[in-house]
């Protein structure tokens, strides 16, 4: 099946006389017919679902849908998409290791790395993605397990080279880690270009209709975790009677692991109601990112004619820095997202924003209406100058998301805010 085909039709086969729409299996239980086939459960011997803590019939139909998107082996659905990247660090790396990680990802990000982790005894260093794999290299120690970046970084819209992270992080024995939630796998699918194991928060386009917070990790089942620098995917696990991921699971080990060790014991599981929710949002998935992608195209270049803007990042321009990587992951179009810059002092960015009246002024991205946020006072607001600056934000840059309002509406509210600067 194509994957505007697969957004209809994976995950979830109705039997005959079943429902049509995925059921929302609304049970935090399970009934089995012995404790012999409860305690194969609990050896991981036989299939099934112990507790909704950590699968569900609903949920497991998302998962399996978005990994059939992706081209990965197996997904998890988590509660958000921070949990999504903590669950999928904390899989492979532990106190006393060391992440690479691209410093334009998102803010939130950048926190998780450089302060929650860095409690965890986790550290990371932040290398600019634009840089020579020579550059970047610099950046590796012994004890690193694993590189991170952003498809299209939120919100400097940069584009991440991902064959050349995947060169430099394989180089090293170690897994890319790549976070695709504003190219979706319509845009792009980073599995086809060498990264490992992808995550998303599916609180934006996944889901597109600002609903349900949620997040996915997903496995490509491609990495090598038996060349020695993973053994916990090679020695025995105690807390399942010694079971070794890499021999009982194969290639589906990682996310295996993710699942029955990490959200056994952290709980971030959604429930069946947000699945429910978000497998709407997917069934309509290319349409609308189609849509986004063509309405933000045509906003990108209505900005870059205004004497009012300093400059728009948005990969579909020719004269964007980042456009030639487009073309090479992102032929469909680059999403809906673009950060400009209005001239100026911070206050002429606020005056612009509040003076719109069709975009509302959220904290959110990727919805089907346009909405707008000022990073540096909002979703940023936790970085220092200089990781600001790092991560390509301006003190009047603005992040707009595009909807799927008539394109002449959107520009229509944009112009009369301009005229208020």
């Amino acid at each position: 099946m194509k994957i505007e085909t697969k957004c209809l039709h994976e995950g979830y086969k109705p039997e005959n006389g079943g429902t049509n729409a995925l059921p929302i299996y609304q049970s935090t239980t399970y009934r089995y017919d012995s404790t012999e086939h409860i305690g194969k459960l609990f050896d991981l011997t036989a299939d099934g679902h112990m507790y909704s803590r950590i699968s569900n019939p609903t949920v497991a139909a998302v998962e399996e849908k978005i990994a059939s998107l992706e081209g990965g082996v197996g997904a998890l659905c988590t509660t958000s998409g921070q949990a999504a990247s903590l669950i999928s660090i904390l899989n492979i790396l532990k106190a006393g290791d060391h992440i690479v990680s691209s410093s334009t990802i998102y803010g939130g990000t950048i926190n998780l790395f450089a302060v929650t982790l860095k409690r965890f005894g986790i550290e990371c260093t932040f290398v600019d993605p634009d840089a020579s794999e020579n550059e970047i290299q610099k950046a590796f120690k012994a004890n690193t397990k694993a590189m991170f970046g952003e498809t299209i970084a939120n919100p400097a819209i940069s584009v991440l080279d991902i064959e050349k992270f995947a060169s430099i992080a394989h180089r090293n024995n170690i897994p890319l880690i790549v976070d695709n939630t504003f190219a979706t796998p319509i845009l792009c699918r980073p599995f086809e270009f060498g990264a490992d194991i992808v995550v998303h928060s599916t609180t934006k386009y996944m889901d597109g209709h600002a609903v349900q917070v949620g997040g996915v990790i997903v496995d490509s089942g491609k990495f090598d975790w038996t060349n020695g620098k993973f053994t916990e995917f090679t020695e025995p696990d105690e807390s399942y009677h010694g079971v070794v991921y890499s021999e009982n699971f194969g290639n589906a080990a990682y996310i295996t692991k993710a699942r029955v060790q990490l959200m056994r014991d952290l709980g971030a599981y959604p429930s069946a109601n947000a699945a429910f929710l978000l497998n709407l949002g997917l069934e309509t998935l290319p349409v609308r990112v189609e849509r986004h992608s063509e309405n933000a195209m045509k906003v990108a270049e209505y900005l870059n004619g205004l004497d009012k803007v300093e400059f728009v990042n948005y990969p579909g321009l020719k004269e964007n820095k980042y456009h030639v990587l487009a073309e090479k992951y992102l032929p469909k179009g680059c999403s809906g997202v673009i950060s400009f810059s209005i001239k100026g002092s911070r206050e002429n960015a606020v005056k612009f924003m509040d003076s719109l009246k069709l975009a509302s002024n959220v904290v959110h991205v990727a919805d089907i209406r346009t909405c707008v946020l000022h990073p540096a006072s909002s979703t940023h607001r936790q970085l220092t100058d200089s990781q600001l600056l790092a991560a390509g934000i301006t003190p009047g840059l603005i992040r707009l998301s595009v909807g799927l309002e008539n394109i002449d509406d959107i520009i229509d509210d944009i112009k009369q805010a301009i005229a208020n600067i």
